[in-house]
């Protein structure tokens, strides 16, 4: 069965982003950014205890160190660079859930860090690095994709294992990626989005941009909740699972 994954805990100071409270008691994942796009320590700690109440996994949400742009702004970053932001961050939310009496138990990058991770192979490269000489073992998550048997087996030369995501709400271009935000379309409607989750419960794939059909298979599927609409979606969502 399919888990249902969030972004959540990125609001920063009083800055508020996300309806997290509402979201949490409805996904199984949630994916908590840890400073360098959104949350702050207090924000990082409080998601963590709301996913102990509702027994939801957690994992580290890393993204370049870009707070005024929310992350969506590439970064040309050496391969070092990489490693280390994705160690700092990924190594903060540990230990943090950690005092919590929590386990971290996977990694999926933010915004601009994860488009590259899925277009760049060296960006992607270095942050199966950086999760290759953590301490202990966390998946990655990447985009399901046409290619996802070439990127299991880059995880696999690297030592680690991966959960392959699909999205909710977001239109596929034909080569399997997400559709840029910036062209018409892109994020889907209520309507089109619940009919692509039907489709990916039901078939295992997407109808692209141009009508063609992506075989996906994905592990776990992304959905936002930002507003109430968002949150009624996910419960709906919940249900398509559930049915089978």
């Amino acid at each position: 069965m399919l888990l249902l994954n969030c972004d959540l805990g990125e609001s920063y100071g009083s800055w508020k982003m996300g309806r997290d409270e509402d979201v949490m008691p409805h996904i199984d994942q949630a994916n908590i950014a840890c400073g360098f796009h959104g949350g702050d320590p207090l924000v990082m700690r409080n998601t963590l205890a709301l996913a102990k109440v509702h027994n939801v996994m957690v994992g580290a949400h890393p993204a370049y160190p870009d707070l005024v742009g929310f992350g969506r702004r590439p970064m040309h970053c050496s391969a070092d660079e990489i490693i280390a932001m994705v160690s700092y961050q990924v190594a903060a939310i540990d230990g943090m859930a950690r005092n919590q009496d929590m386990q971290l138990a996977y990694v999926k990058p933010h915004g601009a860090l994860y488009n590259d991770m899925m277009a760049k192979q060296h960006v992607r490269t270095a942050i199966m690095e950086a999760m290759a000489e953590y301490h202990r073992p966390l998946r990655l998550t990447l985009l399901a994709s046409p290619e996802a048997e070439q990127h299991r087996q880059e995880a696999s030369a690297h030592g680690i294992e991966l959960w392959f995501e699909a999205f909710a709400d977001r239109c596929y271009d034909d080569d399997g990626k997400l559709l840029s935000r910036s062209k018409p379309g892109a994020v889907h409607t209520r309507e089109k989005m619940l009919q692509q989750v039907e489709q990916i419960c039901r078939e295992g794939s997407v109808t692209s941009v141009s009508g063609n059909t992506l075989e996906l298979a994905p592990d776990t599927l992304c959905v936002h909740g930002d507003n109430e609409e968002g949150i009624a979606a996910i419960i709906e969502i919940r249900n398509i699972i559930h049915r089978g």
